[in-house]
């Protein structure tokens, strides 16, 4: 039960550093390669004060690393759980299709 206990934590914690909206777009916006930050902050319309804090929380949990080039850094993804989450929430909820009604009706089979 201890093992479980030890899971389920490391388990929440991971998910803990997805579960903000800023940084779920912005390992959303890595799963098809390295992006750099300008691209990002472009991209997803997230200024860099607040992208450069979302950026932080997911390289110090080991989630992205980046790379300097020039005077630019690139981040790409630096965990395959990442992908393989960010492909199941595109499943659920991005996936043309499926929608919030959709989504309400199978929560309640």
């Amino acid at each position: 039960m201890s093992e479980l206990l030890e899971r389920a934590g490391e388990a929440s914690e991971f998910l803990k550093k997805l579960a903000n909206p800023n940084r779920l777009m912005i390992v959303c916006a890595l799963v098809d390669g390295e992006r750099s930050v300008r691209d990002l902050e472009d991209s997803l319309g997230i200024r860099q004060p607040g992208l450069s804090q979302q950026i932080a929380e997911l390289r110090e949990a080991g989630l992205i690393a980046g790379r300097k080039e020039s005077k630019s850094v690139f981040y790409r993804l630096a965990d395959e759980r990442v992908a393989e989450i960010v492909s199941l929430l595109y499943r659920m909820f991005c996936k043309p299709g499926v929608d919030a009604v959709s989504m309400e009706g199978s929560r309640n089979d």
